[in-house]
């Protein structure tokens, strides 16, 4: 199975999930793929069985810079990616109250969007709580391998 892990990250921590999960992929047999500056055509051709996007909030409750573009080019092309699985990893910082992990829910509208099916709830990694968002990301990462290595399996 084809993982894109797409991500959008402010100071890096975001990308570091992310590269984490494409590494704890890997060992279980999928095909990761992570490109923190993806673009669309670059995702196409990867040909993706399924997605996870791990993402910070920026600003008002937006997409990081890096994300941004690639958000915007599915939103306006809205690929033929309905029923594939997909997950979302949002950090965030529970201060910021209404924006806290605004950018993975915008995220999830975009699969709502492509009928990416969500196959596992959201995470939400809090800043003023987690100094190890890698390690406290791995529980999440396994169940959601768990769930992309069954979806895989002939019926």
């Amino acid at each position: 199975m084809k993982v894109a892990i797409l991500s959008g990250s402010v100071y890096g921590t975001a990308e570091e999930v992310a590269r984490h999960a494409e590494l704890l992929f890997r060992q279980a047999g999928l095909d990761a793929w992570h490109n923190p500056r993806a673009t669309l055509d670059e995702v196409k051709a990867f040909a993706p069985d399924a997605f996870l996007v791990v993402t910070s909030t920026t600003g008002m409750g937006e997409l990081p810079d890096n994300l941004q573009p690639l958000y915007h080019s599915i939103r306006d092309q809205l690929p033929a990616w309905s029923d594939l699985p997909g997950g979302v990893i949002a950090l965030g910082d529970s201060s910021y109250g209404d924006t806290y992990c605004a950018g993975g829910e915008q995220a999830r509208e975009l699969y709502g969007e492509l009928g990416v099916r969500e196959v596992l709830p959201m995470l939400r990694i809090d800043a003023s709580e987690s100094v190890t968002p890698e390690s406290d990301a791995e529980p999440w990462i396994a169940e959601f391998v768990g769930m992309l290595q069954e979806s895989d399996r002939p019926s």
